[in-house]
């Protein structure tokens, strides 16, 4: 691991660089007295959710889609995420490292509140039971967000999570709770297991629901949609989300529906869809870290829209835009046509990230969206693929409810065996299109990909980039997994000889 300074993250807008894979703000702090006080907590707090609005937007969201079979480059794209849209991923590509380094460096800082934190709430004479209260939340969310980064981490560095991998050597991350910046290499560590990284993301978890569950007994201001901040649903539909991906269905199918159930997340209806994507508002949102003009995250519609609204780095690949069928809202929230380059050839662009008016920060776009990082769609989704095996009737009911809010004039279907679960998987990509969920969804299955290159009803096929077109990957491609960058394993002796396969 490399030696970080303490990251300034006390600023209330952390500025990122032009690359939005570098989460670190600028500056250094003497990391001995930062933390003196409950107010000192709260800035370094809203530090870690400035973070998150990094790592839940932009290329922290885009880039596996692009690695996947729904986009295909065009020739105004500028070689821009290219090593992942033409499938040559290398461990010393400067986008591996930065998206390595950049997480690394929110751990470092969870991290230290964490530590810091923990005189101030051992003080039981000197905090007020508000004081007490903040803080309790405070250290839930900083456990959350190192736990989020572990397994955004663990979903692109490493294997799949079965019992073959589960306890192997090396399989895992290299994991770090404490902070302790040093530049001896001998104390670096070396890679885990997979079981030990999960436990320690499950432990994590654990330790923000339970101060989540006890700051909300006080204050249940955000449990309701568009919440700024944590919620016990917020962790309670992660962990679903991550059960899913381990292939613990019923663990995915209780949490999916503890956050259904609770009724505070109702799907949003097809009249207000579109605006759930233009303004950032839905019922269904259950986590929506707070933006403004003043403290933006990274643009996810930019990669896809250009400013002038004549040209795309990427576009939709016919596949994907035939999929949506007659009424289905999603088309019309998703895609738009522009005349792309001097020959203004018609053609659909993303527009899934239009851009939040309320967002821009000049007269041109800049195509800012508040991430919506938890949504009760998803939990349906979740629900309905986790009951395809064990309850095919719940199955149907999910698939169907999600539907009947998003195809105008729907009549329910009954599907069984392999249809119902093939239904799921469809409906799955339909709505979460773009959202950086398909690669991870393709692995799990155990199924390859092979983008289709026609693209039989435009000439958009004339200003494709030839290594973008027609890419596949089989099942057990290696490049699933993300190389460790080989700047880690020069740097950190402990994890020679530690490298992802194929790399």
């Amino acid at each position: 691991m490399k030696k970080y300074a303490l990251a300034a993250v006390v600023a209330a807008g952390t500025l990122l660089t032009s690359c939005d894979m570098d989460l670190r703000p600028v500056g250094a702090l003497d990391d001995q007295t930062a933390i003196q006080s409950v107010n000192d907590c709260l800035r370094f707090r809203n530090g870690l959710y400035s973070s998150l609005r990094g790592l839940t937007t932009g290329s922290y969201v885009y880039a596996s889609d692009l690695q996947a079979d729904e986009f295909q480059a065009t020739t105004y794209y500028g070689n821009r995420m290219g090593f992942f849209t033409s499938g040559n991923i290398l461990s010393s590509d400067g986008d591996i490292t930065g998206y390595w380094s950049g997480c690394y460096s929110v751990i470092n800082s969870a991290n230290y509140l964490i530590e810091r934190m923990q005189p101030l709430l051992a003080n039981e004479e000197g905090l007020s039971q508000e004081d007490r209260d903040a803080l309790t939340r405070y250290n839930a969310e900083a456990h959350f967000v190192r736990a989020y980064v572990y397994y955004w981490l663990m979903q692109r560095f490493c294997e799949d999570y079965s019992t073959e991998t589960a306890q192997a050597e090396h399989k895992g991350l290299p994991l770090v709770t404490v902070y302790n910046p040093t530049g001896n290499s001998g104390a670096y560590p070396a890679r885990s297991t997979q079981d030990e990284t999960y436990a320690l993301i499950d432990a994590d978890l654990q330790v923000a629901y339970d101060g989540l569950t006890q700051f909300e007994q006080e204050d249940q201001s955000c449990l309701e949609p568009n919440a700024p901040y944590l919620s016990t649903y917020a962790i309670r539909a992660f962990q679903a989300r991550m059960a899913l991906q381990k292939g613990d269905n019923t663990t995915a199918l209780n949490y999916a529906q503890e956050v259904i159930n609770s009724g505070l997340y109702p799907l949003t209806e097809i009249e207000d869809y579109v605006t759930m994507w233009t303004e950032d508002e839905g019922s269904e949102v259950i986590f929506r870290p707070f933006m403004s003009a003043q403290e933006l995250g990274n643009s996810t519609g930019g990669t896809y829209l250009a400013i002038n609204q004549d040209n795309a780095d990427y576009v939709p690949t016919y596949d994907v835009l035939a999929m949506y069928g007659e009424g289905d809202i999603r088309f019309n929230a998703f895609f738009n046509v522009w005349e792309l380059g001097d020959q203004q050839i018609p053609a659909y662009v993303f527009y899934k990230y239009p851009g939040n008016e309320s967002l821009k920060t000049g007269s041109d776009p800049n195509y800012m969206n508040m991430p919506k990082v938890f949504r009760a769609s998803e939990m349906y989704l979740i629900a309905a693929e986790a009951a395809v095996e064990s309850n095919a009737t719940l199955a149907n009911q999910y698939l169907n409810d999600l539907r009947a809010k998003r195809i105008e004039g729907y009549e329910p279907v009954t599907y069984s065996g392999v249809a119902l679960r093939d239904a799921v998987r469809s409906e799955r990509q339909k709505e979460l299109l773009g959202e950086g969920f398909r690669l991870f969804d393709l692995r799990r299955w155990n199924l390859g990909f092979a983008r289709n290159p026609e693209h039989p009803e435009s000439d958009v096929a004339s200003i494709l980039v030839p290594t973008s077109v027609s890419v596949s990957y089989a099942a057990d491609d290696h490049r699933f997994v993300w190389p460790i960058p080989s700047d880690e394993l020069q740097t950190n002796p402990q994890m020679a000889g530690q490298q992802n396969p194929g790399y």
